[in-house]
């Protein structure tokens, strides 16, 4: 018959914050050992995938590590993808083509109606 094992913290629910696993001492011992919650990776705002380069730590674990560990050295770095980065730059670049397009063509017509 297997060892009975005993709680070492005082909360009894199976939750997330209290996940263990058994583990087998040197003495032979069966014991809980508690585990730590996973982490998740920090998906991008737009498009929602994980970012690539930034690692997957808990929340308060990325206030101990160093800024270069949780952003990408890019424009949108640690918040947006390199894809949705692109998609934006070339949306801003279209926009304001299509703004000097549209006013070249108003300046074509004024000159159309000022000839007549």
């Amino acid at each position: 018959m297997a060892q009975r094992v005993t709680l070492r913290k005082r909360q009894p629910y199976n939750t997330t914050s209290n996940r263990r696993r058994v583990v087998k001492t040197p003495g032979g011992r069966l014991v809980y050992h508690h585990l730590k919650k996973i982490p998740t990776q920090p998906k991008c705002g737009d498009c929602g995938i994980g970012l690539p380069g930034v690692p997957a730590l808990r929340p308060r674990q990325y206030a101990t590590v160093s800024k270069r560990i949780k952003t990408v050295r890019r424009a949108y770095g640690g918040s947006r993808c390199g894809d949705c980065v692109k998609s934006r730059i070339l949306r801003a670049f279209l926009v304001e083509e299509a703004k000097i397009v549209k006013k070249v063509i108003k300046s074509q017509q004024q000159q159309k109606v000022a000839q007549k």
